[in-house]
């Protein structure tokens, strides 16, 4: 029997639609917990081609939420975990593995050759460096967010869906994330599951799409909802995310992190202001001011703040993101 047979007897589906997915090539930036139902229900579904990046390695408290590893797999690349047991399930897909973190100097290439990009990075640096990347060579997104027992999938961007930053124009007090406030396995599982769904409706075309569509899902209650953002305006101001790799001779590279966190500033140049010493920053020159922080909370707050007192030339470099 045909492996996909029972996905093809759907008329959703049906052989042209097979033949679609035979032909697609998707984007899975991130390789933890979202990413391990995505990565088995793409491969399970007989792409073509799936392209993985992730700079982390297996570790044992990961397994917990993480089940395509195994303890042999302690210590290894998860992208080159995960491309050994998907391979063991289905050799036919081709899986490019990138030990490596991606950043606003890699994003471009590697969503341009991709139909879908699948963000599971579990953070919003990533997801808004994806984000820019996919409204500007319009690719569909499917972003999602897992903590504690709460969580989201949206679809983005694409030829005619608003943005990430349309959604969500600010960032949270606090960027906690799975390491720090803590998750059930489940609750990831069940996002992971509803990116993998959403990407294949996306390129299996259906209608209505799951671009322009929130899922959301409170599991300590037991409770799924949700939203439609299709006429969500794009922010009128988007302060950009970027790597060293972006940085210009001109630029004011302020450093936010104190000797004590980033004994080497970002760049050598850099001024280091810590608290309340950016609020009486003063920039004499014409250039870009780019603030500097680990993972870019802390320079999104501080470039907001600079935005209310007239600063409009404004970028932001999350250090550990671009790692």
């Amino acid at each position: 029997m045909n492996r996909y047979a029972r996905q093809m007897i759907l008329p959703e589906v049906g052989a042209d639609g097979q033949v679609r997915l035979a032909r697609a090539h998707v984007l899975v930036v991130g390789a933890g917990g979202l990413a391990c139902p995505v990565l088995q229900y793409l491969v399970g579904a007989g792409l073509r081609q799936i392209t993985l990046i992730d700079p982390d390695h297996v570790e044992e408290s990961n397994l917990h939420r993480q089940p395509l590893y195994r303890m042999s797999d302690l210590g290894s690349a998860k992208v080159h975990a995960a491309r050994a047991h998907l391979r063991a399930t289905n050799p036919t897909v081709e899986i490019n593995a990138h030990n490596m973190a991606l950043h606003p100097a890699n994003a471009r290439q590697y969503v341009a050759g991709a139909d879908v990009v699948i963000d599971a990075a579990d953070s919003f640096a990533v997801s808004y460096i994806l984000s820019d990347a996919c409204l500007v060579s319009r690719t569909p997104l499917i972003s999602a967010s897992a903590l504690g027992q709460t969580g989201y999938a949206g679809g983005f961007c694409g030829t005619d869906a608003p943005s990430l930053r349309a959604v969500f124009p600010d960032l949270p007090d606090r960027g906690a994330t799975c390491a720090t406030a803590g998750v059930l396995g489940p609750v990831v599982g069940m996002i992971g599951a509803l990116q993998a769904q959403m990407a294949l409706q996306v390129l299996l075309r259906h209608s209505p799409s799951p671009l322009g569509q929130m899922v959301t899902l409170d599991l300590q209650q037991l409770r799924f909802g949700g939203f439609a953002f299709h006429g969500a305006p794009e922010p009128r101001i988007a302060m950009p995310l970027l790597s060293k790799l972006d940085l210009c001779a001109g630029d004011q590279v302020i450093e936010l992190r104190d000797i004590n966190e980033a004994p080497d500033a970002v760049v050598p140049h850099a001024l280091r202001l810590t608290g309340d010493a950016v609020d009486v920053f003063q920039h004499m020159s014409e250039g870009r001011v780019v603030l500097c922080c680990a993972t870019g909370l802390r320079a999104w707050r501080a470039a907001t703040g600079l935005n209310r007192r007239g600063y409009k030339n404004l970028a932001i470099l999350a250090a550990k993101a671009c790692e």
